[in-house]
């Protein structure tokens, strides 16, 4: 994280990290604050919707170390889990998915509605454009609050791309990430393809990432 900051503020770029790394941007902001306002929230349900490497789960983490709950994987959901659940305020349902336990799920909705819990229910599409077998299942899914991350800006791409260049102890030069920001997809998972690309072939070249490389990685 220190270097990280050395390297935003040698670029004149403003330090815009909130709790353990986050980068807040527009594309995130809507997120990031209504997580933190917990539980002044419009409804008991939330769900935040996200393509991968979005920072969903980043974002989950910083609000059960600050607020406290229990997390699962939306595929991991048992009878067990739902007795669990019963002494924790906060439940947070990660990479929801059509595989999911439909009858487990509409009992667990239940649960936080009539004991007043919040649930945070992560996915890549909101929950209302899935079609359940259970009617009552589709009519609580429009319950949810939408909290929606929006593909990265560039202060967040380049944000994102320095971070993980810095995790793997490689620094670039500004020059280099303004070229790479203008070329690759607005995606987040794109993003950290091609970091994984270009650190792949430095490495295999035994040479620090220069122009030569970035093009090679981008196919140009």
């Amino acid at each position: 994280m220190n270097d990280l900051n050395q390297l935003i503020l040698d670029f004149d770029y403003d330090q815009n990290f909130k709790d353990q790394d986050f980068y807040v941007s527009k594309s995130n902001e809507f997120a990031f604050k209504l997580l933190n306002s917990w539980p002044k929230w419009e409804k008991n349900f939330v769900n935040l919707i996200g393509e991968r490497f979005s920072g969903k789960t980043h974002l989950v983490n910083i609000f059960l170390h600050k607020f406290k709950g229990i997390k699962i994987e939306a595929n991991e959901i048992n009878n067990e889990f739902l007795k669990k659940i019963k002494v924790f305020e906060n439940i947070i349902i990660e990479n929801f998915n059509d595989k999911i336990d439909e009858n487990l799920l509409f009992t667990l909705l239940n649960i936080v509605d009539q004991d007043n819990k919040y649930l945070i229910l992560s996915s890549k599409k909101p929950i209302v454009d899935y079609s359940f077998k259970l009617n009552d299942l589709n009519s609580r899914s429009k319950n949810f609050l939408l909290c929606n991350i929006e593909k990265p800006e560039d202060d967040l791409m380049f944000a994102l791309i320095l971070k993980n260049l810095s995790d793997r102890q490689i620094s670039i030069d500004k020059k280099l990430v303004d070229y790479i920001i203008k070329r690759i997809d607005r995606s987040y998972g794109k993003i950290f393809d091609f970091i994984y690309k270009i650190d792949k072939i430095s490495l295999k070249q035994k040479k620090p990432i220069d122009f030569k490389i970035i093009k090679e990685a981008l196919g140009e």
